[in-house]
């Protein structure tokens, strides 16, 4: 007996697609999923913002140090206002700008160097200094001297600094995203800061 082809076919598997109704879920929670992941790669960046602004700056003074032992001189590091950021550089022919041909770079965007009384307090800093007090050389044009021995003068063939300096880094618009100092010891060596916006200061390099 011939069976039918209908009958002796293999059994078909309906399959089922998404409804509506599972769509709009899948998409309700990946945009919550989305809204919730925003504001921790917000202060992803900004902390990757701030942290290389710091870095930039301590790596010129870095360089600025190791040129003028290299050389057997004193030079300049400059900090100059340009536009709406700040050129951090080592003058190497000592005449008071940063040369297109001069190792520098430009802090601008959403980190900026910063005044002082911006950022928290230094208590901690100062007290791991010994006391010390800081000369703050952000926010406005400034020159940093380094001799042959890498040790910071106040200026070209001037007495020995006695102070440290610091360079603060943040956002005067944003604090909740806290804040970066930079401070340059007298002898020439460098140390890195970070604070929330309430502080206190902590060292991190």
């Amino acid at each position: 007996m011939i069976k039918s082809a209908a009958r002796s076919g293999t059994r078909r598997t309906a399959v089922a697609g998404f409804s509506m109704l599972e769509l709009v879920m899948s998409i309700c929670v990946m945009l919550i999923l989305t809204a919730l992941a925003i504001p921790s790669l917000t202060r992803s960046l900004r902390s990757y913002q701030l942290n290389s602004a710091a870095a930039s700056v301590s790596d010129m003074l870095k360089f600025t140090r190791f040129e003028a032992v290299r050389r057997n001189t004193q030079i300049n590091f400059l900090m100059q206002a340009n536009g709406p950021g700040w050129l951090v550089g080592t003058d190497s022919n000592n005449n008071g700008v940063l040369d297109p041909k001069e190792k520098q770079q430009m802090i601008a965007g959403y980190p900026t160097l910063l005044p002082a009384g911006t950022a928290p307090a230094p208590t901690a800093i100062k007290a791991a200094l010994g006391g010390a007090a800081l000369t703050t050389l952000s926010g406005a044009n400034g020159t940093v001297t380094f001799d042959a021995r890498g040790a910071v003068r106040q200026a070209i063939n001037g007495p020995l600094a006695v102070n440290p300096y610091v360079f603060y880094v943040g956002n005067a618009n944003d604090p909740d995203s806290g804040y970066r100092a930079v401070i340059l010891l007298p002898s020439g060596s460098t140390q890195t800061w970070t604070a929330p916006s309430g502080g206190p200061w902590r060292q991190v390099g």
